[in-house]
């Protein structure tokens, strides 16, 4: 809401008039009905919020005589963020002499009309791909069901593409990147708990901005954390896209934070980088390129304690652990091995390293990667062992996580010939999960759990029962047992 009054009187100050006495108070009231903006109050906040008086409640054009879809010259360059919140009407106007009496603030404008252009790196209305993300954190918030679309990944994508554009380009007080590294770190711990296109928004409004401080260039040092923390929130964008279920956008986002990373110089930074690039093809392709960026991400961490020098073993084991379920029997040992390569490195992580869930590498992590390497090992005994500790270090609001370990223990019931069981676990699973947390991962995981049913026991009774479930909304109704 302070955005909005900062806009307007921004406004007004570039147009040479005095600065008007709207503010929180006044703005509030017009939004709950208790008073009715005059037309000089109108116009300003059809330019700020770039609709047009029937858009908030009120008939009939604008006093200037003129459409706000986009920003007037003079306020252009104000206009750098879209408003919380806006006026939309409860009750409908039925006489141009008539004022609905009652508004709604949750409600939210349409959403832009940018196009998919993914392949069009000639797009130069940058913040549009801005105004479709606010929109659709507004949406969400507002509890209305958003889909990703063509839109959305068009916006996500723009940003990205503008982030290559200046990181090739290329001021920031040190206080300033203080409180971004701050944000970063924030956005790590909320990653587990919140919904992915939730984050998804706030993160890439965040990217949005730091792009913005990196078209100029800035001292060396400045610089070098500018592009640290690009790399940070770009390859965060490539983790939530594997979430989201678009692979290609997850590459292209790490390819992204790859370009950032290697001018910060970190090798660290890198192998992290590396080693979360590799979860795509673990979920979406091939295990074999998974398991040669773990060991690229492994050559990169070196012999110093690190995250990525934890977390590469693991995630090398768990692509050996696929390729043995394949029926590479002969991988066995190695996956074994690498277990007990990232556990040694695990034990050497400090404290601050072992508290965050993105940037970082948790104990109830290590125990979830684990028991699912185990499954796909064939060893039910630590697979179901290891899983049930796993379940017990996560919080209930974690639930992507805790989700994909019910499923591996679902795997477990199909590996010792309970089919019935595993798709009882797993549709229990599915109808516990929230819709915002019911992502594309989710989903694939689950059809891979009865493909592989219907291939050992044919199109059973429970494997139909399983895909139905799967085909139905989501809902919330379930609660999951602890363990």
């Amino acid at each position: 809401m302070s955005d909005v009054v900062a806009q307007v009187r921004a406004i007004y100050e570039l147009e040479g008039k005095p600065l008007p006495k709207l503010g929180e108070t006044l703005l509030s009231a017009y939004e709950s009905g208790y008073k009715r903006p005059g037309p000089e109050y109108l116009h300003y906040l059809c330019s700020v919020y770039r609709v047009e008086p029937p858009d908030l409640g009120f008939q009939g054009p604008c006093v200037c005589g003129h459409r706000h879809e986009r920003p007037r010259a003079g306020a252009q360059q104000t206009a750098a963020r879209e408003p919380d919140s806006v006026i939309r009407p409860r009750a409908v106007v039925t006489d141009s002499n008539e004022w609905a009496s009652k508004f709604d603030q949750h409600s939210v404008p349409r959403m832009s009309r940018v196009r998919y252009r993914a392949e069009d790196p000639g797009g130069k209305d940058g913040d549009e791909e801005d105004i479709v993300l606010r929109r659709t954190l507004l949406q969400i918030l507002a509890g209305a069901g958003v889909v990703l679309d063509g839109q959305i990944l068009g916006a996500v994508d723009g940003i990205r593409r503008r982030m290559d554009d200046t990181l090739v380009n290329a001021s920031v007080s040190p206080t300033m990147l203080d409180q971004w590294e701050e944000t970063v770190q924030g956005y790590g711990q909320q990653y587990m708990s919140t919904p992915p296109l939730r984050l998804l928004c706030d993160v890439l409004l965040d990217f949005s901005e730091v792009r913005r401080m990196c078209e100029q260039r800035q001292p060396i040092e400045l610089q070098e954390r500018l592009c640290r923390i690009a790399a940070q929130l770009s390859g965060m964008s490539g983790v939530i896209m594997i979430d989201l279920g678009d692979h290609r956008l997850s590459r292209s986002f790490f390819r992204t934070a790859r370009t950032a990373a290697d001018e910060t110089g970190d090798r660290a930074l890198r192998a992290w980088v590396s080693v979360r690039e590799a979860l795509v093809p673990m979920y979406y392709g091939d295990p074999r390129e998974a398991l040669h960026l773990a060991r690229r991400a492994q050559d990169l961490a070196g012999r110093a304690p690190s995250v990525a020098g934890a977390m590469a073993p693991i995630v090398e084991a768990r692509a050996l652990g696929m390729l043995v379920k394949r029926g590479r029997n002969e991988a066995v040992p190695s996956a074994k091995r690498a277990l007990a390569r990232g556990q040694a490195v695990f034990s050497q992580l400090g404290k601050e390293q072992v508290k965050d869930t993105a940037f970082g590498y948790t104990e109830r992590q290590l125990a979830f990667h684990m028991g699912d390497t185990y499954t796909n090992l064939g060893d039910h005994g630590n697979a179901e062992e290891t899983l049930r500790k796993a379940l017990t270090l996560y919080p209930t609001t974690e639930e992507l996580d805790r989700t994909l370990i019910w499923l591996d223990r679902a795997s477990c019931r199909l590996q010792e010939g309970e089919p019935e069981e595993a798709l009882r676990t797993a549709k229990e699973t599915i109808l516990a999960v929230s819709a915002a947390h019911r992502t594309d991962i989710v989903i694939h995981r689950a059809r891979q759990l009865a493909s592989a049913v219907v291939a050992q026991y044919g199109d059973i009774r429970a494997a139909r029962e399983f895909r139905d479930a799967l085909a139905a909304p989501a809902t919330a109704g379930i609660t999951r047992r602890q363990a």
